[in-house]
Formats: structure tokens, C-alpha cells, sequence
């Protein structure tokens, strides 16, 4: 039977991830952060991780200090302002068309023009347009956080909305969601939804293989993947063409590898000397040998047609996907009807022998959005202040079959596989943000080609190692 998600359980993952804020740094100074702490920490330990730094807690006291002040309120001269999102999906899109229509029919002064950017290329255009000043850079735009969202502050490229956020707002979502958009106390991100990562899977392809219990440990995994392909069905899909989904598989087993604090650490001391990065490579090198994953993964993009990875699953043409929470909406988009797949389901990263990490560590992201340094300051800001009101919430949930922040419109949200995603969380000793997020844009980047290289054959775990230690 299925059963609504409280907000209980949301909040339990967004108080993750403002510990996660407090655990760990980025490319900024020793006291910015935006990853994890152990979600089973007690409210003395909470409170306490917090008051060690600068980003943490900064939520909260930013919050009580603005008291009951609002945003400037917009003018009514014409405005125009460009927006740009990665939500490709049909669903995805008419959200954004009907949220923007909604906010111009209340702020008749406003126009909004939509652009739609590939996930995959939204990074590297967003980069350029940013570098461009105000005659190039969208006024609001798709962001991921971490790392990456650091450069920006540090460029001077995005608008800081610690004051800008109303009232409503604060009532409506947990300020710990904030965390991996803020730096030295201030925000730059609204978020709209919580994404932790997993397997995603086809409950019937395992079972036409014979598995019919997800694997918990390297072991099940290796025999689930040799019995998957007895069937005559890739075990495993990834969309490698696209670099960042050949790279969370390599996060996850450093995930494993690695201690909590070598891991939560890497965005600031990008020290790669711990022997267990090499073993996490050689942990996916190992898994590739056996060859789990689709015939021409190379080349596959992850979320693009019927032949993506997500189309594989969609299409009982694959067992499982590494992804985000964002995986079922995506999946469902590319079903023959175009509905989600009935038998989706999901399990949490699988552990490995004598890895350092807790086994119950997981990692995950904030989708949010900014506004550049260049927007029209209060229209921009009312109008992220717009997308998390429980209307707008409530039909994102819909449109993305992802996790909301809006702790009124978390009532909505049935999906049974969200409901694994997020007992999963809730299970986590400690939560991580995505690990090239974590470490930027440059960096990053050049971690996710090694892994690739990894996938191709043409690069060893070592090659990882010098790659990133070197940049």
C-alpha cells in the first residue's frame, strides 16, 4: 500500500544536509563548505558542528536576523528577464512555461523568456554566458551548488538573496536546504528539490535473471550482474558519453573507500593522497572488467531518447542505473506511453570489503536557482521566492516525480520509489554532496574525464590519481 512522505521524513534529510555544510569545504577558505556530517548526530552535536563554521548555521542566523523584513517590492516599469533551465523532459518544460505564465499574470510588468539547456551542457554555456557580463548571462538560471557556485561568488557572477527571501518562504522550507548554496554566510540558491542517489532498477529484469532481492554488498552485485547477463539483458546501463554519470560511479566507491572526514574534506584540501582514491578506482576498474554494462555505453547520453541510459531502464533494455532522485521522472518520460515504469524500484549504493567509509553514507544534491549579478534585483527575487509556494511546489513534485522542499507540498508526494530514496537518506549515517559539484567546475571536470578513461580502458586507476593531483 502506498503511503504519503511526511514532512518528517524531508526533514530529516534537509537537517543532512546543513550537517553536511558544517562537515566539509570547497575550493574557498576553511570555514565554506557544503557537505556532510552524520544525520544521526543528536541536536547538541548539530547545534555544535554549526557554531564551528562560517556556513553551517548561517541559514538560521540569517533567517532571525532579518526578522519579518521583505524583499523590495518590484516596480512597475517593464522588465524582461531570460531563464535558463536543463529541465528537457515534456513534463519538465510545460512546468516551467506554466510557472512563468502564472508569474506574469501577477506581475504584468514581467516577461520571462525561457531557454531550455542540456543538462550536459548547462555547465560549460552557463561558464561562458557568466563570463560575459550582463550583455550575455541569463538573469536566473539552474543551479548545482558547491564548488561550482563558489567560483561564481568569487567572480562576482551571482546575486547574494540571504536578504531577498520573504517571509512565506522562510514559514515553508527547512533552512538546513539552503547549505549547499551558501558561502561565508550568505545564500545564492533557492532550492526546489532534494535529490539523494542510488540504484534506479527494473523489478522485472531482475527477476527474469533470477534476482529477486537488490544487492547490498560488491559480492551481490557481481553475482546479480552475472546472473542479469545469463538472461540476455545488460545488467547495468550508463550514459558515459555524458562524463558525469561514468563519474558517480567512481564517487561511490571512494564514498566506500574513504573516511568520513578524507571524503567530506576533498572540496577544500583536493589531497588525493590517501591511498583509498586508488583503491576506489581500482574498485570500478575491477567492475568494468566484467563488462555489467550496455553495448556502446561510450557513447550513450544519459538522458536523451530511448536509447539513453534512463531509456534503457524505461525499455526493459537494462537492469539498473547509478543516478540521482531525478532518475524516475526521467524514466517515466521515456516509457512507450510516456508514464512512469511500473516496475521501477530502488536500492542504495552496495558496500565494500574493508572500505573506510560507513556503509550507509550517501550522497546527493540541491537543485536550486540564482539569479546572475546582473538581474533585476527584486523582479529575480520574487520570482525564486514564486517557485517555492506550495502551488508551485506541488505541481514541480508532479511535473519531476522528484523530492520538494516546501514542507506543505511534501504531502503530496506518494511515489513508493521516492519513499525508498528517502528511507534510504533517512538510513544515512552522513550525506555527501556530488563530488564534481564539490570540487568545481575545472576540477571536477577533470575527474570525470579520468573515470571515463577508466570506463574506455585507455586510463588506470594511478592515471585518476596523477590527473587530479596535478591540476
Amino acid at each position: 500500500m502506498t503511503r504519503k512522505l511526511r514532512g518528517v521524513m524531508i526533514a530529516a534529510l534537509t537537517a543532512s544536509m546543513v550537517l553536511a555544510t558544517a562537515a566539509c569545504g570547497d575550493s574557498g577558505d576553511a570555514d565554506s563548505a557544503d557537505n556532510t556530517t552524520s544525520a544521526s548526530q543528536d541536536a547538541d552535536d548539530t547545534d555544535a558542528a554549526a557554531d564551528e563554521t562560517d556556513t553551517g548555521d548561517t541559514a538560521d542566523d540569517d533567517a532571525a536576523d532579518s526578522g519579518d523584513t521583505e524583499p523590495p517590492a518590484p516596480s512597475t516599469e517593464p522588465v524582461t528577464m531570460t531563464l535558463w533551465s536543463n529541465a528537457t523532459t515534456g513534463p519538465g518544460t510545460e512546468f516551467f512555461e506554466s510557472a512563468i505564465a502564472a508569474f506574469e499574470a501577477d506581475n504584468p510588468h514581467v516577461t520571462i523568456e525561457l531557454q531550455i539547456v542540456q543538462n550536459e551542457d548547462m555547465d560549460g554555456k552557463l561558464q561562458t554566458a557568466l563570463q560575459g557580463g550582463a550583455d550575455t548571462a541569463p538573469d536566473i538560471f539552474f543551479q548545482r551548488g558547491g564548488g561550482k557556485l563558489i567560483e561564481m561568488v568569487e567572480a562576482d557572477q551571482v546575486l547574494d538573496i540571504t536578504d531577498l527571501i520573504d517571509d512565506n518562504t522562510k514559514a515553508l522550507v527547512s533552512d538546513g536546504v539552503y547549505a549547499p548554496d551558501q558561502y561565508q554566510g550568505r545564500t545564492y540558491g533557492m532550492p526546489v528539490t532534494v535529490l539523494p542517489g542510488g540504484f534506479f532498477y527494473s523489478q522485472d529484469v531482475f527477476a527474469a535473471g533470477g534476482v529477486t532481492t537488490p544487492p547490498t554488498t560488491l559480492d551481490e552485485l557481481n553475482a546479480a550482474v552475472a546472473s542479469i547477463k545469463a538472461s540476455g539483458t545488460a545488467p547495468l546501463t550508463v550514459g558515459a558519453q555524458d562524463g558525469w554519470p561514468a563519474g558517480h560511479w567512481y564517487y561511490w566507491f571512494a564514498l566506500r573507500e574513504c573516511s568520513q572526514d578524507v571524503f567530506v574534506s576533498i572540496g577544500q584540501t583536493r589531497d588525493f593522497s590517501d591511498p583509498c582514491w586508488l583503491r576506489a578506482g581500482q574498485d570500478l576498474a575491477d567492475l568494468v572488467a566484467t563488462q555489467p554494462f550496455n553495448d556502446g555505453f561510450l557513447t550513450t547520453s544519459a538522458q536523451q531518447g530511448a536509447g539513453s541510459s534512463a531509456g534503457l531502464i524505461a525499455n526493459h533494455q537494462a537492469g539498473a542505473e547509478l543516478m540521482g532522485a531525478w532518475n524516475p521522472g526521467v524514466i517515466g518520460s521515456l516509457t512507450p506511453d510516456g508514464q512512469p515504469l511500473p516496475d521501477l524500484g530502488f536500492f542504495p549504493f552496495i558496500t565494500v570489503p574493508g572500505g573506510e567509509g560507513d556503509p550507509t553514507a550517501i550522497m546527493g544534491g540541491v537543485d536550486a536557482y540564482s539569479c546572475s549579478a546582473y538581474a533585476p534585483v527584486a523582479e529575480c527575487a520574487a520570482f525564486l521566492n514564486f517557485l517555492v509556494t506550495t502551488d508551485m511546489q506541488t505541481a514541480y513534485y508532479e511535473a519531476f516525480q522528484a523530492p520538494v522542499v516546501n514542507t506543505e507540498a511534501q504531502q503530496a508526494i506518494d511515489d513508493p520509489v521516492l519513499q525508498q530514496v528517502i528511507e534510504g537518506f533517512n538510513n544515512a549515517a552522513y550525506v555527501t554532496l556530488w563530488m564534481d559539484s564539490d570540487l568545481g567546475q575545472e576540477l571536477g571536470g577533470i575527474l570525470n574525464d579520468a573515470v571515463v578513461e577508466i570506463f574506455a580502458g585507455t586510463g588506470t586507476p594511478q592515471d585518476l590519481v596523477d590527473a587530479v593531483s596535478n591540476a
